[in-house]
């Protein structure tokens, strides 16, 4: 995918700062990881597909443990684990990293870098790949520069094996977490607890850790898409809308389910639930090789438009009346279809690749209305293949009937 006569160099994220000495729980750069497997800060990767030494073409660079660093944080990675856990052979410390570019940079004529972090959003923080872009730039003036960000994307859209059976443990683990919640879900909860709740069974089931904010959002507070607050009580004739996930191995799963609080669904929200699997298992359906992204959400759109007329929120006339640009649909479905999962819960995806298999893409209706006070919303994770869409998800309870049964044992 490298311009002939090219290197890349990978940086991996630095440390957050949190407040005065403290920072916030590390997190490699995904394409870092994607490409290494190594989760140390401070550490490069440099590779150079054309170098005529078969051990030089990619090389990891490590910091250097001192007693200091081993008597505060550990002893860090040792070179022989590096190699072990990375499968590359080269591997130096970083201090000799110039030494190293300065041999190689003769035989090169373009450079690509990738991205880290949010430089406009981080004041203070010190971006990794800004300073190798400066230095690049000031030893080597005649070398051209080139983001690697689409190569990564293009590389990560297609899940190997390996990544979709992690993703489907992570699956897995939701599954199980979503059954426990189902179990301790009463009336006058506090939506923290629910999330506390799920944080447990993650870790406790071998994950990481949830794969974002977890979403726990009764009644209302389901209208707002990326609630996180989590702050409100569970109130006895409430749905209660759950977006959650669990992270193993670096690896997101994404699931959102929407359930009645007091273990029963009444007439409407039975009536809107009902909707909003339909429209789901029909959304699935179309998850085929070959199709678009925004082909698809158009096309759910259009289910939703069946269905939210069935359901009294606007009529067939107002539908003829429409804005085509705005449809009657948007009022009342806010958000994208599908988004691509990996070790991102949202992964780098072009929009403008069309489905292919080993992709794995959210599937995720929902049901926005303002005038009742509700938000629903059902999410599958989906593995597109030759042979059609593929459910990792398929076992987390979504049929009504289940979750009265589960929620009422």
């Amino acid at each position: 995918h490298l311009q002939k006569n090219a290197i890349a160099i990978l940086t991996s994220n630095k440390n957050m700062p949190r407040n005065g000495d403290q920072y916030h729980q590390y997190r490699q750069s995904s394409d870092f990881y994607y490409l290494t497997g190594i989760t140390q800060e401070g550490s490069l990767l440099l590779l150079c597909p054309e170098h005529p030494q078969s051990e030089m073409r990619e090389i990891l660079f490590l910091i250097e443990p001192t007693e200091k660093t081993r008597r505060w944080e550990g002893p860090g990675l040792a070179k022989e684990r590096a190699k072990e856990m990375s499968g590359i052979e080269s591997i130096y410390w970083v201090s000799a990293f110039y030494d190293v570019i300065d041999e190689l940079i003769s035989e090169t004529s373009l450079v690509y870098i990738n991205s880290v972090g949010n430089s406009e959003l981080s004041i203070g923080y010190a971006v990794p790949e800004a300073k190798i872009r400066e230095s690049i730039k000031k030893k080597y003036p005649i070398i051209g520069e080139r983001s690697l960000d689409p190569v990564m994307m293009r590389l990560r859209m297609i899940k190997e094996p390996e990544e979709i059976a992690v993703i489907q443990k992570a699956c897995n683990i939701t599954n199980s977490t979503f059954r426990s919640v189902l179990k301790d879900l009463k009336p006058g909860k506090r939506e923290y607890e629910i999330e506390a709740l799920i944080a447990y069974n993650f870790l406790k089931n071998g994950a990481e850790g949830p794969a974002y904010e977890s979403i726990v959002a009764s009644g209302e507070n389901a209208l707002v898409l990326h609630y996180v607050a989590n702050s409100g009580v569970c109130s006895g004739g409430d749905l209660l809308l759950l977006d959650f996930g669990a992270d193993l191995g670096y690896y997101a799963s994404d699931c959102s389910r929407t359930i009645p609080v007091n273990g029963k669904f009444n007439k409407r929200q039975l009536e809107l639930y009902g909707a909003n699997l339909r429209v789901l298992k029909q959304a699935i359906s179309l998850m085929t090789v070959g199709k678009l992204m925004s082909d698809f959400h158009n096309e759910v759109g259009l289910i939703w438009e069946k269905e939210h007329i069935d359901l009294g929120l606007y009529s067939l006339a107002d539908v003829k009346a429409q804005d085509e640009k705005d449809p009657c649909w948007r009022q009342y479905y806010w958000h994208g279809t599908s988004h691509s999962i990996g070790i991102d819960v949202h992964d780098p995806f072009d929009r403008e690749f069309p489905f292919q298999p080993g992709m794995i893409l959210s599937c995720e209706p929902g049901l926005y209305i303002r005038k009742e006070g509700v938000g629903l919303r059902l999410e599958n994770d989906i593995l597109i293949s030759e042979e059609g869409p593929v459910d990792l998800t398929a076992d987390i309870p979504l049929e009504p009937d289940e979750i009265e049964e589960l929620m009422n044992r």
